[in-house]
């Protein structure tokens, strides 16, 4: 299952002209109670997704959300 950042790359990719092989794009709502972006991804009346408009990847990374939901962290280093 993706979080909101792997649906906003896939959403990205997915509404670029001449690209024909969209993956399945959904709700966050549908896997998460909470995602861990911001705004979350929701179904337009239509049964499509708005492509976030935002800087980057277009959608705010919540830290306090990744943080709730952080089970273990590894640092690698050069």
């Amino acid at each position: 299952m993706e979080t909101g950042i792997g649906r906003a790359h896939n959403i990205a990719v997915a509404s670029m002209p001449g690209f024909v092989l969209p993956n399945d794009i959904s709700a966050s709502n549908r896997y998460f109670s909470q995602d861990i972006v911001d705004p979350e991804f929701s179904l337009n009346t239509d049964g499509t997704i708005t492509v976030p408009e935002g800087p980057g990847i277009g959608v705010e990374i919540r830290k306090d959300r990744l943080d709730k939901y952080t089970a273990k962290r590894k640092r690698f280093t050069a």
